[in-house]
């Protein structure tokens, strides 16, 4: 019973890390090696240019936050994060471009203002905790200009997922893209174990 109750609170933490035990989940994040492989690559699938400006729902300890600065150099990089302690981690672990990454301490249902349209945004194992995802979504939609892309990533981590629960994930995520109106969807795979699904989508001209 204490077992199960450990690690109920484990799972608490990287849905919503805070305190010690959120630093603890944090630098788990940030040292498994299939979460750099999982960020790195849907950074790649979203083909950032240089004078992107591109936002991050959700980003956990900064990986993907680093990959897109190092493709925006001329551009900006965003991130929201409801948890101060990874606005914390993520803020240290790109300190070398401070100057063009801007991190909020924010949830999904209360976006700061980002001045002009989005070129691009992602999010990476975070859309399924979101408050009404479709209308999430389409908040999102909003805020990129005609022809933006997103790209929603899920890697599942209940017990047992396999290579059809991943399936299954990225019907769910091309669903929720359709709902919000984004078009010309398409779905990527990175075999990991589990697989991880990439859902690209774009803003309607």
């Amino acid at each position: 019973m204490a077992m199960a109750g450990l690690k109920q609170r484990m799972i608490t933490q990287f849905h919503h890390p805070h305190g010690l035990g959120g630093r603890v989940a944090g630098w788990v994040m940030a040292h498994r090696s299939s979460n750099r492989r999982r960020n790195v690559w849907v950074v790649e699938l979203l083909d950032v240019q240089p004078e992107d400006r591109v936002l991050e729902v959700g980003f956990g300890p900064g990986i993907a936050l680093g990959e897109l600065a190092a493709r925006a150099t001329r551009g900006r990089v965003y991130g929201v994060d409801h948890s101060a302690v990874m606005v914390e981690r993520a803020g240290r672990r790109n300190r070398a471009a401070a100057d063009r990454i801007e991190l909020f301490p924010a949830p999904v249902d209360r976006l700061p203002s980002f001045g002009e349209p989005l070129d691009a945004v992602l999010a990476v194992n975070s859309s399924g905790f979101w408050p009404d995802p479709p209308q999430r979504l389409r908040e999102l939609r909003s805020l990129l200009r005609p022809g933006g892309r997103i790209a929603l990533a899920s890697q599942p981590r209940c017990p047992g997922a396999n290579r059809d629960t991943t399936t299954r994930a990225a019907g769910e995520l091309q669903d929720l893209l359709t709902q919000a109106g984004f078009t010309d969807l398409r779905v990527e795979t990175l075999d990991l174990d589990p697989p991880v699904a990439c859902v690209l989508g774009v803003n309607p001209r």
